[in-house]
Order: structure tokens, then C-alpha cells, then sequence
């Protein structure tokens, strides 16, 4: 087994390669197709094909929207959590879908990236659906991890021979300390997420922002203290501000 490493455009991207298969540990964004068709065909002097699975770990826009995409293109397996309802269900879906995207492409501005389309399905329809500790078919190396708390439906992807782990966005590096993302919609889940990542202990993780990297106990504690009490999303963030700044206004009018 091989592990590729590339550069997506606003996250990692990391590829499985066997002799006679590939498999992509995340759905990326539906802007990096044609960096994953140039590496396949042009780096590995594979066919396109050969990438038989696409993992699914969660439905934001650089995790889940290349999957379709990739599947009508070359006929590959989409492989999920085991979640009946779609993540960006009803009104509120939409909106949630749409600042997803203001946010996705907010990154990739600041990392200067060229402006490229991002728009993808906002309902996932997998082929298959996987639980806590299933391997995954045609790769029985590798076992899922249900780790949700940042949205309800995470998945973390252990190769279990060399107990390295990709872990999406269920830990974030920032200025060389491992915290927990923005946003996390389920803090006492993701509590509970963090607890089995550290029972795990994997020999490394890998980051969706960040590369391979290998934790501490120093930072696993640190991660653990990190968890926050309540909800951290885009609308709190929001309404936290209005309400500071309709505070400031009235204090000013005294």
C-alpha cells in the first residue's frame, strides 16, 4: 500500500493506491478532479478508472464535493456514514449549504487560489453506507470510525496494520497547537469523539488542513481541554456579534 499526498485546492487530499485499485480517502472539492485525473493518469500511469472508492466523511464542500462528480465520470463507489436524512435538509439546509460555500471560497481566496466552481449536490446518495469499526469493501485494510461533533454524520479512516488515521476535520492545526474545528455543531459528541481518538492512539493522524502529523499526550490533553461547552457555528458566531454590537449602540446612546 502507498499513501500520495497532494495539495487540493483548499485541502489535502490523500489517495490509497494498490496494484490493481485506488481509493480516495475524502470527496474533496469538485475543483480538484482534474489535479486527481492529472496525477492518476499522468504521475501514476494509471487509468482514471482504477479509482474504484470515494469516501464520504462528512457533506462540506471539501469532503464531499467531487463524489458525484468522480462517480458519473469513471463509475467509482461513494462510500458513506450510515445517516438516513440529508445534512442540508429543509430552509435551513439551504442556508447552511450556501455559507458552507461562502466559507470554502473564502479559503481559498486567502490561499490565493484561482476562482473555480464549487457547487455540488447537497444531498449525498452513496452506494454504500458504513458503520463504526466496518472495513471497507475492497480495501479490508481499512476500518471507519464513526467521530462526529463537528457535524452529525464524521467518519475518521484508520489503515490498521500501520494504524495511521485520517481524521477529516475532527482536529485542526493551528500555529502548532491541535484543536477542535469551526464549526462544531454537537460539543458533547465531539467530547465523546475525541475520547475514542484518544483511546485509539494512532501512530499518526492525518489532517484534512495539515498533513500527516503525530500527537502527544501533552496534545491530546490540550485538544480535550479545547472542547467547547456549547455549539460553535456560523449562526452563533453571527448573532453573538449582533448582539455585542446592539449592546455597544445602546451603551453609546446613554
Amino acid at each position: 500500500m502507498k499513501l500520495h499526498h497532494l495539495q487540493g485546492y483548499i485541502q489535502s487530499i490523500y489517495l490509497v493506491e494498490y496494484p490493481d485499485r485506488l481509493m480516495l480517502l475524502d470527496g474533496c472539492t469538485r475543483a480538484d478532479v482534474d489535479t486527481l485525473r492529472h496525477f492518476i493518469t499522468q504521475e501514476l500511469k494509471r487509468p482514471f478508472s482504477d479509482l474504484k472508492v470515494v469516501m464520504v466523511t462528512h457533506m462540506h464542500p471539501d469532503h464531499a464535493g467531487a463524489a458525484h462528480q468522480l462517480r458519473k465520470l469513471i463509475g467509482c463507489k461513494v462510500i458513506s456514514s450510515d445517516v438516513e436524512h440529508s445534512w442540508y435538509r429543509g430552509v435551513s439546509g439551504w442556508m447552511m449549504y450556501l455559507t458552507d460555500l461562502a466559507l470554502a471560497r473564502w479559503v481559498a481566496k486567502r490561499l490565493g487560489r484561482e476562482r473555480k466552481s464549487m457547487w455540488y449536490a447537497k444531498t449525498l446518495k452513496p452506494d454504500i453506507k458504513l458503520i463504526d469499526k466496518q472495513t471497507i469493501p475492497g480495501f479490508d485494510e481499512w476500518c471507519v470510525f464513526e467521530t462526529p461533533g463537528h457535524t452529525d454524520r464524521d467518519l475518521s479512516i484508520m489503515h490498521m496494520p500501520s494504524q495511521r488515521m485520517y481524521v477529516a476535520d475532527l482536529v485542526v492545526k493551528v500555529k502548532s497547537r491541535f484543536i477542535p474545528p469551526f464549526p462544531v455543531f454537537f460539543p458533547n459528541v465531539y467530547g465523546h469523539s475525541i475520547d475514542k481518538l484518544m483511546d485509539i492512539r494512532p501512530q499518526s493522524i492525518l489532517l484534512a488542513h495539515g498533513g500527516e502529523v503525530q500527537l502527544d499526550d501533552a496534545d491530546y490533553a490540550h485538544l480535550r481541554a479545547s472542547v467547547p461547552k456549547g455549539p460553535q457555528t456560523p449562526w452563533r458566531v453571527v448573532k453573538a456579534k449582533s448582539r455585542r454590537a446592539l449592546g455597544l449602540k445602546k451603551r453609546a446612546r446613554k
